[in-house]
């Protein structure tokens, strides 16, 4: 019998592991966890192991936000846009 449990997310751990749950992502970084997309919870066996995972995801979260020294907010990191030269004129 092989063990289908899936691999524990580590909340701010690395700035490369994503947790995929159906179609909803989590991707992990050091100061932000970005979600992106979506996630039907169905009314089946599918849906309950789903709910858990992503359950199991954002009580990580929440442990590992609990148990640091927080700042007030993190300072956003946007780029400026870059002009370039358009390749097709």
């Amino acid at each position: 019998m092989s063990d289908t449990t899936p691999p524990v997310f580590r909340p701010f751990a690395d700035a490369s592991a994503v947790q995929t749950i159906g179609g909803l992502s989590l991707e992990n970084g050091p100061d932000r966890i970005a979600v992106h997309g979506s996630l039907d919870l169905t009314r089946d066996r599918a849906g309950l192991d789903r709910a858990r995972t992503l359950q199991a995801a954002v009580n990580a979260i929440v442990a590992a936000l609990a148990q640091a020294d927080l700042p007030e907010a993190v300072p956003e990191t946007t780029k400026s846009a870059e002009t370039v030269k358009n390749p097709f004129a």
